[in-house]
């Protein structure tokens, strides 16, 4: 089936109730609570921030404040400010490099000026994180029960706390509802 939908990309069908367990450095649990509420993080909504040489996208729904932008770029990406982002503030090079960092896909850019775009990455690599979702990166389409395509990108948290309001995706609910992982057996 993954050959009749594109060569290379890795099909995933949600179906829930499915988790696993595992490890990697911990992410930030500084996200405000109650955010998913703000009618800025509904699932239809994206914000463009440009200029003639890059084209930066931000999809609230799917960002969990992670924050590598934030810590790799605070010129360009600042939640304090508004825009929180100012592409004016960095380089295409610079920017581009922090927003790759990004596992959730709620960062894209589309540089305007010729220089290079997001690299496809050649292999998929699902990772594990302690007490959070997992971080998805290579070619992804993921498919609902009923088979139609949630999403296409490069870049995923799939929840795997079971408390998303945004399933198969991450919403940050594993901060609320205290999940932990364990390691198993080696």
């Amino acid at each position: 089936m993954a050959e009749a939908l594109g060569i290379g990309w890795h099909v995933f069908h949600w179906a829930a109730g499915e988790r696993s367990n595992g490890s990697a450095h911990e992410e930030p649990d500084d996200a405000p609570e109650g955010f998913r509420e703000q009618p800025r993080y509904a699932p239809t909504v994206e914000r463009m921030y440009a200029n003639d040489r890059i084209e930066v996208t931000w999809e609230p729904a799917f960002c969990i404040h992670v924050a590598e932008c934030m810590r790799g770029l605070p010129a360009v990406f600042d939640n304090q400010r508004r825009p929180w982002i100012v592409v004016d503030n960095g380089s295409p090079d610079e920017i581009g490099e922090v927003i790759e960092r990004c596992p959730t896909g709620a960062l894209h850019f589309h540089r305007q000026d010729g220089g290079p775009q997001e690299p496809v990455p050649e292999e998929t690599t699902v990772q594990e994180r302690p007490n959070g979702p997992l971080f998805v990166r290579g070619k992804i389409r993921i498919f609902g029960q009923d088979r139609k395509l949630l999403r296409e990108d490069m870049r995923v948290a799939l929840c795997r706390c079971g408390a998303s309001q945004n399933k198969p995706f991450c919403d940050g609910s594993h901060r609320r509802v205290g999940f932990r992982t364990t390691r198993g057996p080696t």
